[in-house]
């Protein structure tokens, strides 16, 4: 499927909102072991991140569950402005002996780590002038700067990453306000049918499917993915039910109301229900994913 559109090409994620059974250590996890700062709490929400927009809200409510097999939130990616960064948030967390997988992907390096309720977490900052990634005559694969191939999740050189850090580098001093939201990835019922609709209906481009791999990137202004769309839970999974732990929405931040408009007239065309409330308009997917689009111009 092509269309003869385009999500505007400044559009990035925004905060990702998550549906967490204790509110307290959710917060204490985000605080101690990423060094998110508390913006405010207000009764069972609060939201957190860098001290400028949030990057995180959390909504408590009881008789939570964590379900498998379901749509939703495979992980959220926070974008680290560079390696040294990146180096600072995996220091913290092995001082905290915290549970994480750090992978070099080539074009990135990251690591994974799962919130103490099950929510996929991925830290990573990008590394184009080692290498690039793709999915080509549908597989995927990655060249490294010199052209020869790697499987795109080796071991992440650790101590190579390490010597970014300064003598002086504090592990809790906070973030860099540049920190954000970089990527979503999600559990769909079906990997066309998220095309379908991220892209034929959102606007995002395309920029690598594959039905070996059960998944696709799609993004905008040419980024190498702001969205991943998989089937890994198995086709047709069913969307979590009302008392699960995880994804409420995330939200996809258009750079103007004009560029919000021209996705919202597409949305309608489509026949596509939505509500208009304070912050934007929130839809959901066609595996239940919530979606909210703003205008942050």
């Amino acid at each position: 499927m092509t269309t003869q559109f385009s999500i505007h090409p400044a559009t990035q994620m925004g905060l990702v909102s998550l549906t967490v059974a204790n509110l307290d250590h959710q917060i204490l996890f985000y605080q101690q072991a990423l060094g998110f700062k508390l913006h405010w709490r207000e009764g069972n929400k609060a939201a957190l991140g860098a001290g400028g927009a949030d990057l995180l809200r959390l909504t408590e409510e009881s008789g939570l569950k964590k379900y498998r097999g379901v749509t939703g939130l495979y992980h959220f990616a926070i974008w680290f402005p560079s390696r040294r960064e990146l180096a600072r948030a995996l220091a913290r967390l092995s001082a905290l002996k915290y549970r994480n997988h750090p992978t070099d992907h080539i074009m990135t390096k990251t690591t994974y780590l799962d919130d103490p309720e099950g929510n996929g977490i991925e830290l990573y900052c990008e590394s184009p002038e080692d290498g690039m990634f793709a999915i080509e005559n549908n597989d995927f694969v990655t060249r490294r700067a010199d052209g020869t191939l790697s499987d795109g999740r080796e071991a992440l050189d650790v101590n190579a990453l390490f010597s970014h850090l300064k003598a002086d580098d504090r592990l809790d001093a906070p973030l860099s306000p540049e920190t954000r939201v970089g990527h979503i990835h999600l559990y769909m019922r079906n990997v066309q049918e998220a095309v379908d609709f991220y892209h034929g209906v959102i606007g995002f481009d395309v920029m690598g499917m594959s039905s070996t791999f059960h998944a696709a990137f799609v993004s905008a202004g040419g980024y190498h993915h702001h969205l991943g769309l998989n089937a890994w839970q198995g086709e047709g999974a069913p969307p979590p039910p009302d008392d699960a732990i995880g994804l409420r929405y995330f939200t996809i931040d258009l750079p103007n109301q004009s560029a919000l408009d021209a996705v919202v007239a597409r949305i309608d065309a489509a026949g596509i229900s939505s509500n208009k409330v304070e912050e934007g308009l929130l839809l959901h997917d066609p595996s239940q994913n919530g979606v909210m689009l703003r205008s942050v111009g």
